[in-house]
């Protein structure tokens, strides 16, 4: 599948900063696991649908999971956004 979703170096290094420290067991491709979730939420897909490309789905999905939880994702979008001036 030619048209799979990849975040580049420079992205990954911006959005590193919001990662929750790995307590133990190292994670997953931090890369391949969050374009896989990019991929999946931007394509309307079910987790089972993801291209093999990303990983196991399950994998993409207690990622997605947790660090929604945790609030990690609404953290890179405010963080991300601070950046670029906006306000909240």
């Amino acid at each position: 599948m030619s048209d799979l979703f990849w975040l580049t170096d420079a992205q990954m290094a911006r959005l590193e900063p919001f990662f929750p420290k790995s307590h133990g067991k190292p994670r997953v491709d931090d890369k391949r696991v969050l374009s896989g979730i990019i991929f999946i939420n931007r394509n309307g897909l079910r987790w089972r649908d993801a291209p093999r490309e990303y990983g196991p789905h399950k994998t993409l999905y207690n990622r997605w999971k947790r660090w929604s939880d945790k609030g990690i994702f609404a953290q890179m979008m405010v963080g991300l956004a601070a950046d670029h001036g906006e306000q909240t």
